[in-house]
C-alpha cells in the first residue's frame, strides 16, 4: 500500500505545477491510500497556496500535514511561505523559530524566510542578519549567489529609505 501511495505522490509531484489536472488526480489517489501522508497534504497545501491563492484552505492542509508528521522536512518551508503571503506574520515567526530546531531541515531556506519576514515588517537591518547566517548553511554556489543578491536587494531598499528621509527633512526645513 505504501508503494502505491508513493507512486501516486511522485506522479503528482512530477506533474506539479505544469499539469494540474494530472497532479490533482494522482494526489487524490495518494491521499485515498493514506489520508495522513504529510508530503501529500503538503503538496495539496502548495496547490491552494501557490496556484489558487486560497491561503486559509492551504493553511489547513499545512497544519494537518504538520500534525501527521511533526518532523517532516518539506512542510515547514511551504507553510511559512503561505503564512508570509497571507500576512500572518506572528504565526510565521513562531513556525520559523520552531523549524530552525528541526534536525536535518534546510536552515538556509528557513533563514531566507526569516529575512523576508523582517523585510515585510520594513526592518531592513534585521533582514540582513538571517541572510548572513544562512551563508553558514549554504552548501552550493547557487544558494550563495542567491543570498548575495538578496542582501544587495535589501541594501538597495535601505538606501532608498534613507534618501526619502533626507528629502522629507529638506521639505520640513
Amino acid at each position: 500500500m505504501t508503494l502505491t501511495k508513493n507512486k501516486y505522490y511522485f506522479e503528482a509531484l512530477d506533474n506539479y505545477p505544469y499539469s494540474l489536472p494530472s497532479c490533482l488526480e494522482a494526489l487524490n489517489y495518494a491521499l485515498s491510500y493514506d489520508p495522513e501522508d504529510a508530503d501529500s497534504l503538503c503538496l495539496m497545501g502548495r496547490i491552494y497556496s501557490e496556484i489558487l491563492f486560497d491561503y486559509e484552505k492551504a493553511k489547513l492542509y499545512f497544519e494537518e500535514a504538520m500534525q501527521c508528521n511533526i518532523s517532516n522536512l518539506n512542510t515547514p518551508q511551504y507553510h511559512i511561505k503561505c503564512l508570509l503571503d497571507n500576512e500572518d506574520l506572528d504565526d510565521a515567526e513562531k513556525l520559523i523559530d520552531y523549524s530552525l530546531k528541526i534536525k536535518g531541515i534546510d536552515k538556509s531556506r528557513i533563514l531566507i524566510h526569516q529575512s523576508l519576514l523582517f523585510e515585510i515588517r520594513l526592518e531592513y537591518k534585521q533582514a540582513l542578519k538571517p541572510l548572513k547566517l544562512a551563508r553558514t548553511f549554504a552548501y552550493d554556489q547557487c544558494m550563495l549567489d542567491f543570498l548575495k543578491s538578496r542582501e544587495k536587494f535589501i541594501k538597495s531598499k535601505m538606501s532608498q529609505k534613507n534618501k526619502k528621509k533626507i528629502i522629507e527633512k529638506k521639505k520640513n526645513h
